[in-house]
């Protein structure tokens, strides 16, 4: 059975540890903070991102990443976006020997890291000079660690390669498919949060189902225009990882980043929110890079724009709402 590190045991991390190890490969999770990688080895849990869920007797957790990935011919990287360069140099410079070239690294992570505007596999590319493969779709970690059926894509340049990781990560709940497209991928996997954000304001001021559902539409066409201005394929985004996940992380309170949009919606401010989530939302973060790019490529992305003058300059959740309603009329294709 080949060795699999898994770089990260937030909740999505722990969770895809466990079932590759219920699977019978041999699995170690890296953890940065040293209780909870105590807690998996010695209770088989995860109480702080992963609480009630037992965890196989075979799982292990090390908090030093060069113990992780030294025996690693997979390394599967779900280290929230901006902290993937840090975490990864890092890792880069104190090995003493190169990763074995049979090695495949798959990205689980999702956003668009700050000044860069690189996705998760652009920068671990960057550092690992490898190709890397992502791994996305619509998945709340919890309902896969209590094996409920969900569907996820693997995309990535080599063929032979997406066939392995197909079959590796597949269980009877957990159905993998495949495609070329990564970056398509990656683009509605960012961008998604973003329009959750607005989704949970939308939900919190009672604006109703009919806004609720153009809301989600209208988002989705912004993740089309920017994904196909970086390059990507319109059809990635009719998929799991477009429309699939845009969906689920737009109607459900187990989403962080609607979360975070339902709490500003009633009142609350971004820094009162930040400092009571122990896990990250990645929309915060994502709206700024995303806003940032959209002026870049002159990319018309309204919502995301006004869920940013939320975030970073205090606007109200009324007066986004308000001023998108509010904008020149136009076709709705174009």
């Amino acid at each position: 059975m080949p060795y699999i590190a898994v770089i990260g045991a937030g909740s999505w991390g722990t969770t895809l540890a466990s079932l590759l190890a219920k699977k019978g490969f041999d699995v170690i999770v890296w953890a940065r903070e040293k209780e909870v990688a105590e807690a998996i080895n010695y209770k088989k849990e995860n109480p702080i991102y992963l609480p009630n869920i037992k965890l196989p007797e075979s799982l292990i957790s090390t908090d030093n990443i060069l113990e992780a990935i030294k025996k690693a011919r997979f390394i599967i990287s779900v280290v929230p976006t901006q902290y993937i360069r840090s975490v990864f140099t890092s890792m880069k410079e104190k090995l003493n020997h190169k990763l074995n070239n049979d090695s495949i690294i798959v990205s689980a992570s999702k956003g668009i890291e700050k000044g860069t505007f690189k996705t998760p596999s652009m920068i671990l590319e960057e550092i690992m000079n490898k190709k890397v493969y992502v791994l996305s779709g619509p998945t709340f970690a919890i309902e896969v660690a209590q094996e409920k059926p969900t569907a996820v894509t693997i995309s990535g340049v080599g063929k032979n390669e997406r066939l392995l990781l197909q079959e590796i990560f597949s269980t009877s709940y957990f159905r993998v498919y495949e495609h070329d497209d990564p970056l398509g991928a990656e683009i509605g996997g960012a961008i998604k949060n973003v329009i959750a954000i607005a989704a949970g304001i939308c939900d919190a001021l009672e604006l109703g189902n009919n806004a609720r559902a153009a809301l989600i539409t209208r988002g989705l066409h912004e993740i089309m225009r920017l994904g196909k201005k970086m390059g990507a394929k319109e059809i990635t985004f009719s998929g799991l990882s477009g429309l699939g996940d845009l969906f689920l992380t737009c109607t459900s309170n187990l989403s962080r980043n609607y979360t975070v949009g339902y709490r500003l919606g009633k009142g609350e401010s971004i820094e009162q929110i930040s400092k009571s989530m122990r896990s990250i939302a990645e929309g915060i973060e994502t709206s700024l890079s995303a806003m940032q790019l959209s002026i870049k490529l002159n990319v018309e992305m309204p919502i995301t724009n006004e869920i940013y003058q939320v975030i970073y300059y205090g606007k109200t959740p009324q007066q986004a709402a308000f001023d998108l309603m509010a904008r020149a009329l136009k076709p709705e294709f174009y």
